[in-house]
């Protein structure tokens, strides 16, 4: 069974990728479209994933990025906030 990573650590990492990918985590709550529950299971999905040793060295060299790498377990749920955030931002004419 894999050793779970150290909880803020982990905290931290999701953070800076939400940061890097322009998903924006507070706004995403107050809009209603990431509970604490999904929150923490960001959280814990980083905390088992093979690859978070490297994230902070990837995070370091890329400060902004269309996207988390593809070697991210939350990848898919960082794109998901951010088209939502998108979907909501009225065009202006």
């Amino acid at each position: 069974m894999k050793v779970l990573g150290k909880l803020m650590d982990h905290v931290r990492l999701v953070a800076r990728m939400a940061k890097a990918t322009d998903t924006d985590l507070v706004g995403a709550s107050e809009a209603g479209d990431l509970s604490q529950e999904d929150w923490a299971r960001m959280v814990q999905t980083c905390r088992r994933c093979n690859w978070a040793g490297e994230c902070g060295d990837w995070l370091d060299r890329h400060e902004t990025t269309d996207c988390a790498p593809g070697t991210c377990l939350n990848r898919s749920r960082f794109a998901a906030l951010k088209e939502r955030e998108r979907s909501k931002v009225p065009e202006v004419v």
